[in-house]
């Protein structure tokens, strides 16, 4: 057993990293300013969106999209249970409905067929998420939205790195938003990036983030800017500030080297975690030629029929000094979204199946190899206790 605890998850920062933070606050501009809009546009030619739009969180991105496509009283907006919480709660501060969806058991993604179950003529959006970082499938998704006069926004919260038929989340939906969250494949600490071929909804998106004003304050308190400003709608405070894009434009120049030990672990888990009786890689299921899977984090699902405890695996886990995560509790099974009739079979034997194991680019060859041992081990142990 390791004698040091291994985390779920650990950001990867590097001295380039702080450097980079470091001339940012040296650059006397800590809220948004040049280095933010230069990480937009940096981002925007990476994933080829016309336009990207920095703010503080990917929440604030479904929000600010949900706003700009006119959500409000009355809609619904259809999205699968098993994801984080943030969009279903984006949906209730818009004082529309959400309506959530079944996943397919093979890829932990909605699709077609399960959106269509619960679609109504009040549906007013879809909203996609990437399960761990794997493709949806967003073309199908697409063409039976635009059909019924449906927007499809996706929360992409995973998705840096991941390539659908061969593309970004974006390309296809209405607007794409990117989280960068500590855990996640590229970080700013906190903050996100929304992205859109739409020259209209960016345009609302960039003003909602500010107040609802027409001019920030780069543009107002730089050389040659002017202290007059107008406030054209009603909006929030959801900008991201130059540190944090300082940070976020760091981790791009290392991202394709990131990704790269992402899939490398991956591949070793996958090679291993086949010969461990009562455990399979969860949500791999239907990858095309051209997809690419961002690995966000690592699902594996746990036997239930073979005697095993998913909770159970967890405890011996730790008690190994391997450190797990949960990917999701389901909206629908907490209180504030319990209320209603959920029928969601798939979701519900899913999530009691499911652990994510540590995944991140600084784990060293060994930290796998302690993974993979503490996971059979602690299968090993459950199995026994239930003999």
């Amino acid at each position: 057993m390791r004698k040091t605890f291994l985390p779920y998850c650990r950001p990867h920062v590097d001295e380039g990293d702080v450097a980079s933070v470091v001339d940012a606050l040296r650059n006397h501009w800590l809220t948004t300013g040049p280095k933010a809009r230069a990480f937009e546009d940096r981002f925007a030619e990476l994933t080829g969106a016309r336009h990207a739009v920095g703010l503080n969180s990917a929440t604030a991105g479904i929000h600010l999209a949900l706003v700009a496509l006119g959500v409000g009283p009355g809609d619904e907006v259809v999205l699968p249970s098993l994801s984080f919480v943030s969009a279903a709660n984006c949906v209730r501060h818009c004082g529309a409905l959400p309506v959530f969806c079944d996943v397919e058991p093979d890829t932990l993604c909605l699709s077609v067929r399960s959106v269509d179950a619960v679609v109504t003529e009040r549906t007013k959006v879809v909203v996609s998420m990437p399960y761990s970082g794997r493709p949806v499938g967003i073309g199908a998704l697409r063409a039976y939205t635009r059909g019924r006069g449906i927007a499809l926004i996706e929360d992409a919260a995973l998705g840096v790195g991941t390539l659908d038929a061969g593309r970004w989340p974006g390309s296809e939906s209405d607007a794409a938003i990117f989280s960068f969250y500590a855990t996640k494949n590229l970080t700013t600490g906190e903050g996100g990036m929304l992205v859109t071929n739409d020259d209209d909804l960016a345009d609302r998106v960039r003003r909602l983030a500010l107040h609802g004003m027409d001019r920030d304050a780069w543009k107002r308190y730089a050389a040659g800017g002017t202290w007059r400003y107008d406030v054209t709608m009603t909006g929030y405070k959801y900008n991201l500030p130059d540190m944090a894009a300082a940070l976020g434009l760091a981790q791009l120049d290392k991202l394709a080297v990131m990704q790269e030990r992402r899939a490398q672990i991956a591949a070793r888990y996958c090679e291993a975690i086949a010969s461990i009786a009562g455990i399979g890689v969860a949500a791999l299921g239907r990858m095309g030629s051209l997809d690419r899977h961002s690995w966000c984090f690592f699902p594996i699902a746990v036997d239930e029929g073979a005697g095993l405890s998913r909770d159970e695996v967890v405890v011996a886990m730790r008690e190994a000094n391997i450190g797990t995560s949960v990917h999701y509790i389901p909206s629908h099974l907490f209180t504030a979204y319990a209320q209603g009739d959920h029928d969601l079979p798939n979701t519900e034997q899913a999530w009691a199946q499911l652990i994510s194991l540590p995944l991140f680019p600084s784990m060293s060859d060994q930290d796998v190899e302690d993974v993979l041992e503490a996971l059979a081990g602690a299968v090993e142990r459950v199995s026994a206790s239930v003999a």
